[in-house]
């Protein structure tokens, strides 16, 4: 499969909140905690910040990653959903040396090869599970992470509450933005 080839399979194969709405919604963290242990784990090898709330999560998961980039470190930056590209929801973040304060350093989407070769490598497990698209692309960016040996990734909630994937992880900091009242059947 290509990219293009790989995002079809990847929308075909697992629901999309954004595409079929509350049918994507699959409570629980029984899926997520499988594909994660069939890839090492590697939420248990980052050091996260974990960002929730209705309103604000995504400019403050930037803000963060920027102000964690500006002291130095390498940040890994998961946020849902994306504008254009799927490559979006995954970026590193990458200090320049000796930059100068106006420089404004771009982040790395994760590189389609790298998506590409994630669902290659997966993809019997993916069917096995049956996670939902959320599940898959949070462990994607997890596992993205660790292989880029970020020094922090922050990671944005998906729909938030009690049983979001992104609840796995054990943040070293939880930040939580203004609170609406949507997606209560959830």
């Amino acid at each position: 499969m290509d990219y293009t080839q790989t995002l079809a399979y990847l929308y075909a194969s697992q629901p999309a909140f954004h595409l079929i709405g509350a049918a994507a919604y699959k409570p629980g963290f029984d899926n997520i905690l499988q594909l994660m242990s069939h890839l090492g784990n590697p939420h248990q090898k980052l050091r996260c910040i974990h960002v929730a709330g209705t309103n604000g999560k995504g400019s403050t998961s930037h803000l963060l990653a920027a102000t964690l980039l500006r002291a130095g470190l390498k940040v890994g930056l998961y946020t849902s959903p994306h504008l254009i590209d799927f490559r979006e929801r995954i970026r590193v973040f990458t200090p320049f040396k000796d930059a100068p304060s106006d420089v404004i350093p771009q982040s790395t989407m994760i590189p389609e090869e790298q998506v590409v070769q994630f669902v290659r490598d997966h993809q019997a497990v993916l069917e096995l599970i049956q996670p939902s698209f959320f599940e898959t692309t949070f462990a994607m960016a997890a596992n993205y992470f660790v292989k880029q040996q970020v020094d922090i990734a922050v990671i944005e909630v998906g729909l938030g509450g009690a049983l979001d994937a992104t609840n796995i992880i054990t943040p070293i900091l939880s930040v939580i933005t203004n609170i609406g009242i949507d997606h209560t059947e959830f």
